[in-house]
């Protein structure tokens, strides 16, 4: 059992690079089993098709941040701290996962109906854990938000923006570009904190 789990991860890890590199369209299951120096066979064996590589992608990169920002979650802090810790944990774990990420934005159109349900169902996932925590936020007096899923939403699509389009080799370092987009999502535009969306419990 061992080998076979080191075995798919070994696949796993080559199939990231070769779908980022040249997408999922462009990458057959020969080229991943010549990466491997493995037989098409036993890559059939592992994950049934292509698709089912792409997918153990999906589920390996998406599990640890579910967990992870769950225990936040679930934490007993202060309402704005636990959310100011959910962001930060999510775009930091999420950029550990930048490849993955990659192939996602490129590639989620190519899923079948049963892989686009198992994606649209990690992403209920992460947007309900954002909206109890926005809701314990709202219900503490932080903020007056009519709609709790909008703001999630709008908060995942920034998260989500600079995960797509944020490059290692830019000015800002990695984690100055996390205290922006923090910073961002907690105060605004306009940065004026006084008159942010984000106050003092009332």
């Amino acid at each position: 059992m061992h080998d076979l789990l080191k075995g798919k991860e070994k696949v796993l890890q080559v199939a990231i690079k070769l779908f980022s590199a040249k997408g999922f369209k462009g990458t057959s299951i020969r080229d991943i089993a010549q990466a491997m120096n493995m037989s098409i066979s036993n890559i059939y064996h592992y994950f049934g098709n292509k698709e089912g590589v792409l997918l153990a992608i999906l589920e390996h990169s998406s599990r640890r941040l579910i967990d992870e920002l769950r225990k936040i979650s679930e934490m007993d802090l202060d309402p704005l701290d636990r959310f100011k810790l959910l962001i930060k944990t999510h775009i930091e774990l999420s950029g550990s996962y930048k490849k993955e990420i990659k192939i996602f934005f490129l590639d989620e159109e190519h899923l079948s109906a049963e892989g686009e349900e198992i994606n649209n169902q990690i992403q209920r996932d992460i947007l309900e854990i954002h909206c109890n925590v926005l809701r314990a936020l709202n219900e503490a007096g932080y903020m007056d938000c009519k709609s709790i899923t909008i703001m999630a939403f709008n908060i995942l699509g920034t998260i989500n923006w600079y995960l797509r389009w944020y490059r290692s080799k830019g000015p800002l370092s990695a984690e100055d570009v996390t205290k922006e987009v923090v910073s961002f999502i907690l105060y605004g535009v306009l940065g004026n904190k006084k008159e942010s969306i984000i106050s003092e419990p009332r």
